[in-house]
């Protein structure tokens, strides 16, 4: 078992990368902004599920293997800019505010989308994949028990800080979105802000 300090230590440390901003912040302050908080919710759970994967995969041993093996490292890394410049492409070109989904039929595979946008946004950065390969170990102590237990309660605190955060950026951002529905050209400024900054984030994964 971790011990409370160490833990207190890893806490401070994951939100502090947590509070940068980065494609997934940009994407739930978007979404929830745009289409409410269910959307916001679901593309939380989305990268939810990309972390609790990469712990997964970083317990593994798969992130060393992606570390070690450039042609697979710049195959992900190529996808994920690819696929972040799509969503900001899809961002730009969409109306600022649409209708209320839970009101129309496909709401559910709207959410199903929502999630799958976010899943893949951060699966698709092997950087967040090898900062789990990185950061866990620090904080693993044979002596303290079980590896694989440590590991485990490491990345339930992972994930659940991320989910704390996002929850916190997709309440900010619901709240925010009835000024923009009043102000048409903020809104028109808000999408071409998220748009850009998803494509700088894009451009910045490409050079890396």
């Amino acid at each position: 078992m971790v011990s409370l300090d160490l833990l207190a230590v890893f806490v401070g440390a994951l939100a502090v990368v947590y509070a940068l901003p980065g494609p997934d912040m940009a994407l739930v302050l978007q979404t929830s902004a745009t289409r409410g908080m269910r959307h916001g919710l679901a593309t939380a759970s989305g990268l939810a599920t990309a972390r609790a994967t990469h712990v997964t995969i970083s317990a593994l041993g798969v992130a060393a293997l992606l570390k070690s093996a450039p042609w697979l490292y710049e195959a992900v890394r190529i996808a994920g800019a690819l696929y972040l410049s799509y969503v900001a492409v899809q961002i730009f070109r969409s109306p600022s505010f649409g209708l209320d989904d839970a009101a129309r039929p496909g709401a559910t595979s709207t959410l199903r989308s929502a999630v799958a946008k976010g899943m893949l946004s951060s699966i698709l950065n092997p950087k967040a994949l090898l900062f789990c390969s990185v950061l866990l170990p620090q904080f693993v102590h044979p002596e303290a028990g079980p590896v694989w237990s440590q590991v485990v309660e490491l990345g339930v605190v992972l994930v659940a800080v991320g989910v704390a955060f996002d929850v916190t950026l997709a309440l900010g951002a619901v709240r925010i979105s009835g000024w923009l529905r009043r102000h048409p050209r903020a809104q028109t400024a808000q999408r071409w802000t998220f748009s850009a900054a998803l494509l700088a984030f894009a451009v910045r994964l490409s050079l890396d």
